[in-house]
């Protein structure tokens, strides 16, 4: 590990907001939170550090969202259920599942829920430290625009993806596998020019992968990636593309980002040239965008009052605090473009999955930073082993544990207590009014 010098920086800074509720981060879950909050009467500020609300599945490009449903139940009821019907009502998506994400019109839908809630938000205002007392955080400090400044808030709501929040105020957290290894990223991207009703008639959805060893004895890409996850309708000769993975990115690092952006752009030639060669439909594609956030799937994993692991994705577990459930495949991503790693993740992921109807409880201790007082996690980083963050970690479910911290946040502030003292009936009611899926809520 390299030592740098070290040097005091201190600043009398303006105390801009003092609310309810402070929401770092204005991804899926951040977004979930915060309006969740604001309409159960709280005064809420939102920071998010990039130009857009959405995160991955806006300035990231993600095109499509993953399961909201076990095949029988709406899993990600509530907010997820709205966010979904306004999209689609709005032409943003054309499935039931939302695989297909029209990423312009998920930034206005997502802009227009929060308005209405009434959270206040700004863009390009990234959290750089807290101050805490007596393991209660006070102070969040951020840097805008026009400077630093601070935040007051009786609860703080960590929806960075990355815990940065709850690991500013020294929670414990835990980083990839036993010996540090992490998900590869990937820069998804949108291209044009493709012939879907080719490519559909062809049998693309069966068929984009099955070329890859030919194509790399012609030596067509520099890295031997066997995992393609493919290309989905976006617009009538638009696609949405999830394809090429960045190795040994440090999501953490700035610099281990800036070489995966650098690396992932280069390679993008790579995967043009393929699809033109090998697959009806895309030979007059041409590349549109690529995203202007990263695809990363794994950093840190807040350790909480209890970590969600494999035995409970196995069990179909369920918690007496539970406040979601859901159901998608273990997905880890092999941390190298080895064959051995591409046989293991096939392997993970189709026998680590659920039959139709099937769920796994997610546990309000879940979003619990150990010792915190008045700081609730939501989205990829909650409490979990690799296995099951690998699970919890995509968009819907981020929107069942931002909901729930909001809500809890919101209970934290009416009930004048701490995380750990709300009446978690009280919040199990709430949610279940709401829209959420608690088969098990005692009422």
């Amino acid at each position: 590990m390299t030592e740098y010098q070290r040097v005091i920086f201190s600043r009398n800074v303006p105390v801009r907001y003092d609310v309810d509720v402070f929401v770092a981060g204005g991804g899926p879950a951040g977004v979930a939170a915060a309006v969740s909050s604001a309409r159960q009467g709280q005064r809420v500020y939102l920071a998010e550090a990039h130009t857009c609300l959405g995160g991955m599945g806006t300035a990231g490009l993600v095109p499509a969202f993953m399961q909201f449903s076990d095949g029988e139940n709406f899993l990600a009821g509530g907010f997820g259920k709205e966010l979904l019907e306004r999209l689609r009502d709005s032409g943003g998506t054309g499935t039931e599942e939302g695989l297909g994400i029209k990423a312009e019109v998920l930034k206005r839908v997502y802009d227009n829920i929060a308005a209405e809630a009434g959270v206040e938000y700004t863009f390009m205002t990234q959290l750089i430290g807290v101050e805490s007392n007596d393991n209660a955080v006070t102070l969040a400090i951020l840097s805008g625009v026009n400077g630093l400044f601070a935040v007051k808030s009786k609860v703080f709501v960590d929806c960075t993806g990355n815990a940065d929040l709850a690991f500013f105020a020294g929670a414990a957290c835990e980083k990839g596998d036993e010996q540090g290894s992490l998900m590869p990223g990937t820069l998804c991207s949108v291209w044009a020019g493709i012939d879907w009703d080719q490519a559909e008639k062809a049998g693309y959805r069966y068929d984009h992968g099955r070329h890859l060893e030919e194509a790399f004895k012609e030596k067509i890409f520099q890295v031997e990636d066997r995992h393609l996850s493919g290309i989905w309708q976006v617009g009538k000769t638009l696609g949405g593309a999830n394809i090429g993975h960045a190795f040994g990115l440090d999501g953490t690092d700035e610099s281990s980002i800036t070489r995966a952006l650098v690396q992932s752009r280069k390679m993008l030639p790579e995967y043009e040239h393929y699809y033109k060669k090998y697959i009806r439909g895309f030979e007059s594609m041409e590349l549109v965008a690529t995203g202007s956030l990263l695809g990363i799937r794994e950093t840190r994993r807040i350790v909480g009052d209890i970590v969600l692991g494999l035995k409970d994705f196995k069990n179909r577990a369920s918690f007496e605090d539970e406040i979601g459930r859901y159901a998608y495949p273990v997905d880890i991503h092999a941390s190298t473009p080895s064959k051995e790693g591409h046989a293991q993740f096939l392997r993970e992921f189709t026998n680590l999955r659920y039959e139709k109807g099937e769920n796994y409880g997610i546990p309000y201790r879940s979003l619990l930073p150990s010792k915190l007082k008045n700081v609730l996690v939501a989205g990829r980083c909650i409490s979990t082993d690799r296995y099951m963050q690998s699970s919890t970690r995509v968009m819907p479910c981020c929107y069942i544990t931002g909901q729930a911290a909001g809500v809890a946040a919101s209970l934290v502030v009416s009930d004048n207590a701490d995380v750990r003292s709300i009446d978690i009936l009280k919040l199990q009611l709430r949610l279940k009014k709401l829209g959420a899926f608690l088969p098990n809520c005692r009422v």
